[in-house]
């Protein structure tokens, strides 16, 4: 991975933090992209500048083609091309079916799957030239259902669905894609959404025992883009710690939800 030239889209807070400091730890030069968290793009640059790596950040508002479209360009300009795409940015909410607004639907699918479209879409040119990969962050709510998540969970199974069918269309152009769905992985999200979440608590009721940390998709995110996986193709890799594995018929799945996804990002939330 040394000397590679990457782009991680919602790297400010998270997943897209950690994999982009990871990324950067094993030598990469990483464009980090953010929309709303500036504080957390501009510390994750300046802990891979203070470990010697290469880095900047660059914002964009993913509700926008433009933006997104301009994102590619600058963050071309600054890597001088690209190998890795790690296509990361998405809004998680939690809405009631009947309660969800034409507005709130067109917000999320506008971030989690239209943003990553035509970003990728502007950015396999460089990708071919340089025989690059991209490596689509979606989740376990594509493949398991929870009250609340209709949209959500509508965009994480349209990112799987795009993956498989991209990576087909790309690979005789010599460009990889594969996709990675983690399961509960201790961000700063959770605090905000659920104030009193415990990653241990939520650890026991999951087989491997614990939350994964953001390093933890992360370093699955630099095998995926590495050589190591010239093999994989179109496949989206579970990483969950045994989550989806498990039949959790004595949980309640009726009534609503106590906590709230998307407040700051979604209309109305």
């Amino acid at each position: 991975m040394q000397h590679k030239r990457v782009l991680v889209t919602g790297a400010g807070t998270g997943i897209g933090r950690g994999i982009a400091l990871e990324l950067a730890r094993r030598g990469c030069r990483v464009a980090v992209h953010y929309s709303h968290s500036a504080a957390g793009a501009e510390a994750t640059v300046a802990e891979i500048v203070a470990q010697g790596g290469d880095a900047r950040c660059f914002r964009a508002d993913f509700t926008q083609v433009d933006q997104v479209q301009g994102l590619a360009a600058a963050a071309l300009e600054y890597l001088g091309g690209l190998d890795v795409l790690v296509n990361n940015a998405g809004i998680t909410a939690n809405i009631p079916f009947e309660r969800v607004t034409p507005e709130q639907f067109d917000t999320l699918y506008g971030v989690n799957i239209r943003a990553m479209f035509f970003l990728t879409q502007k950015l396999v040119p460089a990708l071919e030239k340089a025989r690059g990969c991209v490596v689509n962050i979606t989740s376990i709510h594509a493949y398991e259902g929870m009250r609340e998540h209709t949209v959500y969970a509508g965009t994480k199974g349209a990112i799987v669905a795009f993956t498989r069918t991209l990576a087909i269309e790309l690979a005789p152009r010599g460009i990889r894609v594969n996709g990675l769905a983690p399961g509960c992985v201790h961000v700063e999200n959770y605090s905000k959404a659920i104030p009193d979440f415990a990653p241990e608590t939520a650890g026991r009721s999951i087989p491997a025992g614990f939350c994964a940390a953001p390093a933890d998709i992360g370093r699955v995110v630099a095998f995926l883009a590495s050589d190591d996986a010239r093999y994989i193709l179109g496949q989206t890799l579970v990483v969950d710690g045994g989550t989806t594995s498990w039949m959790p018929f004595h949980e309640g799945f009726a009534g609503p939800l106590s906590n709230a996804f998307g407040t700051g990002y979604v209309p109305g939330l």
